[in-house]
């Protein structure tokens, strides 16, 4: 899931993640964690009456059927094809997409929307006009991400290459205005008179006014109010960046792409694998992947293993000079829009606002891991005393020896348990989903209701389509589902959010009322056709909620599973972790319903957005969690949970080196986006063994260069630092809210979860949100103490 950093103003931080993902530069109207909409109930937007859901028991038994039995799906998803017309919907029920040709005139619409918005927002005069400047251009930003967000994830799953292509064109419409609008520094202008006038920002509520502030900071770390020349050279700077980065993350290479030894060398590894990599005696060896990797942790000879090692770890010369220019120009850049330096400018709108609190942070998370990691490392000294030979350094480790003796140890204690396939026969998809909406019902009183799909609504027939139904609010989520390997389909776990939630006035239903539209209310037409709801607070019926819209993609295998088969798709442990971790994502988004769009669900800071998805890792491990739904798929016996403890107990046991190895890479991230790249003697590999031979318990040798396949340097410069910073968070919520488990199915924790921290997105800073769930009201106001004090609490379960 984390954004990238060096943006320019207005652009949407969805489409932020593309350029982490595709290295474009992008424009800015704030921030999302990923993105796009969908859907709603049978006629696409409920009403009142539609909120009546199924029974609940039904519901519950359907949605493990649709995701566990062939037969049932392709009934089920069969029923709504037999009772209309075969003429497409539209996917996602946007009647602009029944056809390739349609994704032009969706952007052409939504493109006349947004200029009468900016000329709205460029002629206001009065106090009246200024007032309503927050919201228009928060449904600026929601038109160009219906657009953007939707098109890019269409472009990147649908099947079809003519509708990708389509998708894409209409992807580049936007993005060419998004980029005209960058230049237009008037609404830069507008906006600071709305907010210097004491009249308007007293009207505007909390959520305009943390928009407002977020589009002015966004406005300030861009080339917004410099002169000319150096605006120009900003954008020069920011698209050589975008096209370096690409570059360092596409071309990532060995210096040695093979190595050669003979196949007595490689006593140990796997020798399927051995024999598959043999050509007349003589094994050649791919040095980055999984066969370097599986001949690090197999191959007994430590010579062998010090050379794949050595050459593992050294990235080629021309992708570190990719890397030493980005850096230089991600510094340069920073300099011009008034900043020491692009982690300084990066963390400006973070939780830990400046590198010296991260660096705090850090170091306050090395103490806390010390003694873990150096009882592992003694375990592992031990082992290799027990066997190491002559002129083999018994007396310490090397860093060629840590993964070898560490698959040594835990395969010990993987042979004394069953098999971890076990476990996979208690973890069918559809108890699994079961499972989490039986979690959610009692932690947040919601639940997954199946909902038939109409033709063409989905880019797949495999596709399932989720309803969220709230026991107090009705209808308030979507999530389309397309959890099962196919040919062709990227394998990468993934939570988009296609369109987020955003109040939609009356006065936009009625302009839609006076427009030509393909919809068949101007509802659908104000919402492009995708799911809506009644705003409960509207008592004229004026007004709806446009709703979250998500889609979920995994990967997981269908061996076994047919149509006349009765096995259903069985997950790993691991994969039901990964599961829950992108419903994290998922709920909230669907519990952060704000009426403005940018600060809607995952629109928060990029250090507090992977909080809800790691928390729910805890979830997937509580014994109290999986009584509600692990049961043997053919016995319907209880999944025994020691079993569960055992493998987790594993998965821990070596749990201080992968700490310790995501500390090294955050300081070495800080390191290189300090002020070091503007010295013209920076030297980034030196720089990578300075911070290695500091903090690391092994030593780095000598001769490896390791940065060059750094690619989340692109991607989350200044911010890698997020995830271990979100793990000591989610760590401290489930010791103190959820007592490890205890209370992991208590509504009243669950609300007071979802109070404090789901239902804000990101309408609420950040530290107010940990304070107030935690009851520390000292921690409120952040700092650098703060992020010092979340170190402390580490990142250990």
């Amino acid at each position: 899931m984390l954004r990238r950093s060096a943006r320019r103003s207005w652009t949407c931080s969805s489409c932020l993640r593309l350029q982490q993902q595709q290295s474009r530069q992008q424009w800015r109207l704030k921030s999302t964690s990923a993105a796009a909409a969908a859907a709603a109930p049978a006629s696409s937007h409920s009403s009142p009456a539609s909120h009546a859901a199924p029974a609940t028991t039904h519901d519950d038994r359907v949605l493990r059927q649709i995701f566990d039995s062939p037969k049932f799906w392709r009934e089920f998803s069969d029923r709504t094809r037999h009772q209309v017309s075969a003429k497409s919907a539209g996917l996602f029920q946007n009647r602009y997409l029944t056809r390739p040709e349609g994704f032009h005139q969706f952007a052409e619409v939504t493109l006349q929307k947004c200029i009468k918005i900016v000329d709205k927002v460029l002629r206001a005069q009065t106090v009246p006009e200024y007032k309503s400047i927050a919201r228009d251009l928060d449904r600026l930003s929601d038109l160009l991400c219906r657009v953007i967000d939707l098109t890019d994830f269409v472009r990147a799953t649908h099947p079809d290459p003519k509708t990708q292509m389509a998708a894409s064109q209409a992807y580049a419409i936007m993005f060419e205005y998004m980029n005209r609008l960058n230049t237009t520094t008037a609404l830069n202008d507008q906006l600071k008179v709305a907010a210097a006038t004491a009249e308007v920002w007293d009207s505007w509520s909390a959520e305009e006014q943390m928009v407002a502030n977020i589009l002015m900071k966004d406005f300030s770390k861009s080339a917004i109010d410099l002169p000319e020349e150096e605006r120009q050279r900003f954008v020069t700077l920011s698209n050589d960046i975008a096209n370096t980065g690409t570059d360092f993350v596409d071309k990532m290479a060995p210096e040695t792409p093979y190595l050669r030894f003979d196949s007595s060398q490689m006593k140990g590894m796997d020798p399927m694998l051995a024999r598959n990599l043999t050509r007349f005696g003589k094994v050649t060896l791919p040095t980055v992947g999984s066969p370097a990797l599986m001949a690090l942790r197999t191959v007994e000879d430590p010579d062998v293993r010090r050379e794949i090692y050595m050459a593992n770890r050294t990235a080629s010369r021309s992708n570190i000079n990719r890397l030493e220019t980005l850096l230089a120009k991600r510094a340069e850049l920073a300099k011009l829009s008034g900043y020491d330096n692009w982690s300084q400018m990066a963390l400006t709108d973070k939780m830990a606002r400046t590198p010296e609190a991260v660096n705090q942070f850090l170091q306050a998370l090395v103490e806390d891991n010390h003694i873990q990691v150096n009882q592992e490392l003694q375990e592992l000294l031990e082992l290799k005393k027990s066997d190491a030979r002559k002129g083999n350094f018994p007396d310490r480790l090397t860093a060629w020896d840590r993964d070898y003796y560490t698959t040594k140890l835990l395969s010990s204690l993987r042979t004394r348990i069953r098999s971890p396939d076990f476990l996979s026969s208690y973890f069918s998809l559809g108890t699994v989903m079961q499972g989490l909406s039986r979690l959610f019902s009692r932690l947040y009183g919601i639940r997954l209701v199946p909902h038939e799909t109409l033709p063409g609504e989905t880019w797949n027939p495999d596709v399932r389509r989720l309803d969220v139904i709230d026991e107090n609010d009705g209808h308030i989520a979507v999530v389309y589902c397309d959890l099962f390997s196919r040919p062709g389909k990227n394998p990468n776990p993934a939570h988009f959010t296609l369109r987020c939630s955003r109040l939609i006035s009356g006065d936009e239903i009625a302009e839609a009322s006076s427009t030509t539209h393909p919809f068949s209310s101007p509802i659908e037409a104000a919402t492009d056709g995708m799911a809506s709801s009644p705003n409960p607070a509207d008592s004229t019926g004026q007004s709806v909620y446009q709703l979250p819209t998500i889609a979920l993609i995994c990967d997981f295998d269908t061996v076994g599973q047919s149509p006349l088969s009765a096995r259903p798709t069985l997950l790993s442990f691991r994969e039901v972790q990964t599961l829950f971790h992108e419903m994290g994502h998922a709920i909230h988004s669907i519990c952060g319903r704000t009426t403005l769009q940018n600060v809607a669900g995952t629109r928060c800071a990029t250090d507090f957005a992977e909080l809800p998805s790691v928390l729910m890792e805890h979830f997937a491990a509580a014994p109290q969690v999986l009584s509600l739904f692990a049961r043997h798929y053919e016995t319907d016996s209880p999944l025994p949970y020691q079993l569960v403890q055992e493998r987790v107990d594993i998965d821990r046991r070596m749990a201080g080196a992968e700490i310790e190895a995501q500390i090294l890479l955050a300081m070495l991230d800080q390191a290189y986006h300090s002020s070091l790249p503007l010295d013209r003697s920076f030297n980034s590999t030196r720089t990578y063994h300075d911070i290695y031979n500091a903090h690391s318990t092994i030593p780095e040798p000598a001769g490896t260069a390791w940065q060059g396949f750094f690619g989340h340097l692109f991607g989350y410069g200044a911010t890698y630092y997020s995830y271990l910073f979100d793990r000591a968070i989610a760590g401290k919520v489930w010791r103190d809210v959820f007592l490890s488990g205890e209370r992991s199915v208590d509504r009243e924790a669950g609300a007071r979860y979802r109070d404090e921290v789901l239902k804000w997105g990101g309408g609420r800073d950040g530290w107010r949100c940990v304070a107030g769930v935690l009851g520390q009201d000292e921690l409120a106001e952040g700092g650098t103490q703060a992020m010092k004090e979340v170190g402390r609490w580490g990142v250990r379960q």
